[in-house]
């Protein structure tokens, strides 16, 4: 039911007469519902505003499989390449998987953690969230065999090394019972390059060759290559590396 133009003078000149305590008492009362969602909502569009003005994008999703590194060359991997190829590191970053680890033997205490790592993976791979590799040569092996890496001939004049790939595989109708034998084609490529004497590697104190690879379905092959120039860069720093331990 509407108000008269009287009825609505009468009760604004008994809100007026209210004491500044009632005043409150009143307006929570009868508006506190409103001010609640008011104040959910500016909390909903403050956060939004936070995340746009902190979330920073990827130019390069780089990933380290069975090698760990110490601050500096994390630090050299990360902010180091933004600083060289003049981006924000306000607002654009390298963004990291670290300490992911792979094996086909991988013991009892570890098996869990290398199972872990390969899905980890395979869903970054998978939402091409993953660009680039830094792996021993376990790892290579294994992301190569499984078809993970772009094969870099005429891609950048570094000296590559090949590994091998399968070529087909028919697991599938065998398991179904549609092939006699399970058959597996394999062939090489030239799918990564040894890092071990670049002088960004050198002092880092490795315990074997590491080596990187492209990741084959990723959509910034051209940012992942001009990564992967930086890696072979001139750059050289001191920092403590090694393999990780599950």
């Amino acid at each position: 039911m509407r108000l008269t133009k009287e009825e609505k003078a009468a009760r604004r000149a008994a809100f007026q007469a209210l004491t500044p305590g009632k005043k409150a008492e009143h307006i929570y009362l009868y508006y506190k519902w409103y001010i609640l969602l008011g104040l959910i909502a500016l909390m909903i569009l403050g956060s939004a505003v936070q995340r746009a003005l902190t979330q920073k994008e990827p130019v390069v999703y780089l990933a380290l499989c069975n090698v760990a590194v110490g601050e500096d060359l994390e630090a050299a991997l990360t902010q180091g390449y933004l600083a060289e190829a003049g981006l924000d590191a306000r607002r654009q970053e390298v963004y990291l998987y670290p300490d992911l680890y792979l094996s086909e033997e991988a013991s009892v205490d570890n098996n869990a953690y290398a199972y872990a790592s390969r899905i980890k993976l395979m869903g970054a791979v998978n939402t091409k969230r993953m660009d680039l590799v830094l792996m021993n040569r376990e790892a290579y092996d294994i992301l190569s065999s499984a078809g993970y890496l772009l094969p870099l001939t005429g891609r950048t004049d570094a000296p590559l090394t090949e590994n091998t790939v399968i070529l087909s595989d028919n697991s599938i109708d065998y398991t179904l019972g549609e092939a006699e034998e399970h058959v597996v084609e394999t062939g090489s490529e030239a799918n990564a390059v040894e890092l071990t004497g670049y002088a960004f590697f050198e002092k880092a104190g490795f315990p074997e060759q590491v080596y990187a690879g492209v990741i084959a379905n990723s959509p910034r092959v051209g940012a992942a290559l001009d990564y992967l120039e930086f890696l072979m860069s001139g750059h050289s720093f001191t920092s403590t590396a090694g393999t990780p331990r599950p």
